[in-house]
């Protein structure tokens, strides 16, 4: 299994984890944008996309098409179609029982 992130999602990462209500402090939150940084693989969407129920979360489909990801795990599935072009958008429980009897 493969992270792909957009600069744009690095963004969003960053400024997520930095709500107050989530109480993470600056050099854990630091520590978890290396982390991301690190192991993920940047991508550079060469084109917008509208297709997301909330717009905001267009750039996470962006990234999925620029990285031709067969899956784009979210916490929020109401937000996009089922599928979007030949990624097919699941929940993380559907990603492991999908994918962790591969990864073992």
């Amino acid at each position: 299994a493969r992270l792909y992130v957009s600069a744009a999602i690095l963004e969003e990462y960053a400024s997520v984890l930095a709500r107050r209500d989530l109480g993470i402090r600056r050099g854990e939150r630091l520590r978890l944008l290396e982390l991301v940084k690190n192991r993920g693989r940047l991508v550079r969407p060469s084109r917008r996309v509208e297709a997301a129920g909330d717009p905001g979360d267009n750039k996470f489909l962006e990234c999925a098409e620029a990285a031709r990801a067969d899956y784009l795990i979210t916490g929020n599935r109401r937000h996009f179609p089922a599928f979007w072009r030949s990624t097919k958008i699941v929940a993380s429980r559907e990603f492991v029982a999908l994918a962790g009897p591969h990864l073992l």
